[in-house]
């Protein structure tokens, strides 16, 4: 048998483009696997039948992992209209089959403005949602239904892409917490035929875009060399969580009182929010908030500069 490697000690955020039939959880444990990772976590779950953008967080990236998860999110979804089924994805029973010679284009065109905007959704019994610390999609599969409460969501985009017979593909553009699924079920009653989501791939998580995104595939190639340089080269840093934050660079004194956990008060600093922190020589040192007195508090911080 060979020597074990250690694990490594790593830090930054793969987006990891996850393939069909991997679970979340499976796709990081391979990921965590591969880069032979002693820490790491993902953001955002996606179902098995799902593909697409899941960023991994490594290290002290885990910290922050939380702003990715009040990210928005963009998608393509393809639906088969004229069948509903239980959980509202091609896994799920068929409870009902409708005709749906009668819808165009058009007819879906008409019904989309009201599912745009800010919408009140109802959550799948087959999310992952917890009800008493069970998931939902666990008390569904034992036949079981509790009542879940409607939840305001964003649908900042909505667009038909096109409709090929019975299928109809869709581009999302949404705030965090929404069902994709529940949304096609809802515009599948709305058409009066139902529908249930049968491929969905997610695009971007906040500004991380598709573009940027890594194979199972590369990675594999890189972690039968034990390529670790490579496949650290994948990377995105730490900071790109925040990218587009206003940043606050601190000179060593403040850095140390901030270390220390106490507010400090810096020039030309934002009036309120969060920012990010940063040691004049460009270093990243955590997460801050901008308190009333005009000081900043740390609220996040990595264990040492990054």
């Amino acid at each position: 048998m060979g020597q074990q490697l250690k694990k490594r000690h790593i830090n930054g955020v793969l987006l990891f483009d996850k393939p069909i039939g991997l679970s979340s959880n499976q796709a990081l444990q391979s990921v965590k696997r591969l880069f032979n990772a002693n820490k790491a976590g993902h953001t955002g779950s996606l179902d098995p039948i799902a593909s697409g953008m899941l960023p991994i967080c490594f290290g002290e990236a885990t910290k922050f992992s939380q702003f990715l998860l009040e990210a928005d999110k963009r998608y393509t979804v393809t639906a088969k209209l004229g069948v509903a089924t239980a959980s509202g994805d091609s896994e799920g029973e068929v409870i009902s089959k409708k005709e749906i010679g009668h819808i165009g284009l058009t007819d879906i065109e008409k019904i989309l403005p009201e599912f745009r905007g800010k919408i009140m959704q109802l959550p799948s019994m087959y999310s992952a949602l917890k009800h008493h610390g069970q998931p939902l999609y666990k008390l569904a599969r034992q036949g079981i239904t509790v009542e879940r409460e409607k939840r305001e969501v964003n649908i900042f985009e909505l667009v038909c892409l096109s409709l090929e017979n019975d299928l109809a593909k869709f581009r999302v553009h949404c705030s965090k917490g929404t069902y994709i699924r529940s949304l096609i079920t809802d515009i599948g009653e709305k058409l009066g035929c139902g529908a249930h989501v049968i491929e969905l791939r997610r695009l971007s998580v906040g500004n991380y875009q598709e573009n940027a995104m890594i194979t199972l595939a590369q990675i594999e190639n890189l972690a039968k060399n034990n390529d670790f340089l490579a496949l650290d080269n994948l990377l995105l840093p730490v900071e790109s969580m925040m990218k587009d934050w206003p940043e606050v660079l601190l000179s060593s004194d403040m850095m140390h009182y901030i270390l220390e956990g106490h507010p400090v008060l810096t020039p030309k600093a934002p009036s309120s929010g969060l920012v990010k922190l940063k040691t004049k020589t460009g270093l990243f040192l955590g997460v801050g908030e901008i308190m009333e007195d005009g000081k900043v508090a740390p609220r996040r911080l990595v264990a040492k500069p990054i």
